[in-house]
């Protein structure tokens, strides 16, 4: 599978997708690569998403030269904290797993990361600590990916086993989308970045607002006042501070209520542009998709739709309309 990022083509929605990078265990990918000399090929990570996304596996554990198959591992209680050790040989491999997820954190240039769940070294959700026999703490995170999370708290990551939750998998694949945009402006991958030119950044800018206003509309404003010191401050600085509150932004749960509030400003940007039945029925849409009767596809559908008539070139090219390919049926859950 490539692991060079491209553009990809505009969408009817006005938005272009930019192919996101994405760090994966390469067990999930079908290498066999595992303790057995097996793997965990996940049909997500290799069947719809592989369409769209770029992958860059990585297995630590054939990195530090355990090779397979060979002696399954996990974590013991010690003094100095969880130590990564052998089952039966009882060998203490701490050390270079931890120089290994430093090193491989201080050149990661990725979009998100999915991490092999349950592993002693990739898991980042419920891994178990030993003493003794019985796990006395579940609470951990494996060695190796423990250091790419502390060195990128930023970044979109996820284990393939939550990836099967809607919400879940949902919000994972927005973010990379949204980093790999992002990613894609600033190094001037799409040829339209221009730097920290203020026209470049306000236009990245304003095409993000009803996006990141469904997540952080506090995280807006901030990021507004950034944009209005494009062409004043130095561009680095700049580029830098916008970068850490957009990814920040997105970070935040998009809830029902911001999503809703978005929606109907949606409609007041094609209201006039519409008759009352049509209007009627996108509000009544709304307010369906707000008493968790209908997915929110249900109103992005029709708004996009409305969005192609004539004086709705601003709702058009909003990325919160198609914040990835429509393809991948990402909102179509009803929400709980």
């Amino acid at each position: 599978m490539s692991t060079h990022a491209s553009v990809g083509a505009t969408t009817d929605s006005g938005v272009e997708h930019v192919r996101p990078r994405v760090a994966v265990s390469s067990c999930l990918l079908g290498e066999p690569v595992r303790f057995n000399g097996g793997h965990c090929r996940d049909r997500l990570l290799t069947g719809p998403l592989s369409e769209f996304v770029d992958w860059v596996p990585f297995c630590p554990e054939m990195e530090i030269g355990l090779g397979t198959p060979r002696e399954t591992l996990r974590l013991e209680r010690s003094p100095d904290g969880p130590r990564l050790v052998t089952r039966k040989t009882r060998r203490d491999l701490t050390e270079p797993m931890t120089s290994l997820g430093t090193a491989r954190a201080a050149t990661l240039d990725v979009d998100g990361y999915v991490f092999k769940a349950k592993s002693p070294s990739c898991g980042i959700h419920g891994i178990p600590v030993y003493a003794g026999d019985a796990a006395a703490d579940r609470r951990n995170r494996g060695v190796f990916a423990a250091r790419i999370v502390d060195a990128h708290p930023l970044l979109p990551v996820e284990d393939e086993g939550r990836l099967n939750d809607d919400v879940l998998r949902e919000a994972f694949i927005e973010r990379i989308f949204a980093h790999a945009r992002l990613r894609a402006f600033l190094t001037g991958e799409t040829g339209k970045a221009g730097g920290m030119r203020p026209g470049a950044l306000v236009a990245f800018h304003s095409r993000h607002k009803l996006q990141i206003l469904a997540h952080d509309p506090v995280g807006y404003r901030r990021m507004g006042g950034l944009v209005a010191e494009a062409g004043v401050r130095a561009g680095d600085r700049l580029a830098a501070d916008y970068a850490d509150e957009f990814r920040a932004a997105l970070a935040v749960r998009a809830t029902i209520g911001r999503n809703v509030n978005v929606l109907q400003h949606c409609l007041g940007m094609v209201s006039d542009h519409l008759d009352p039945v049509r209007r009627a029925d996108l509000d009544e849409v709304i307010h369906d998709y707000q008493a968790h009767l209908v997915a929110l596809s249900v109103p992005l559908a029709l708004l996009r739709h409305h969005a192609r008539g004539a004086g709705a070139a601003y709702l058009r090219d909003q990325t919160y309309l198609s914040p990835y390919p429509h393809e991948l049926g990402l909102r179509n859950h009803v929400p709980a």
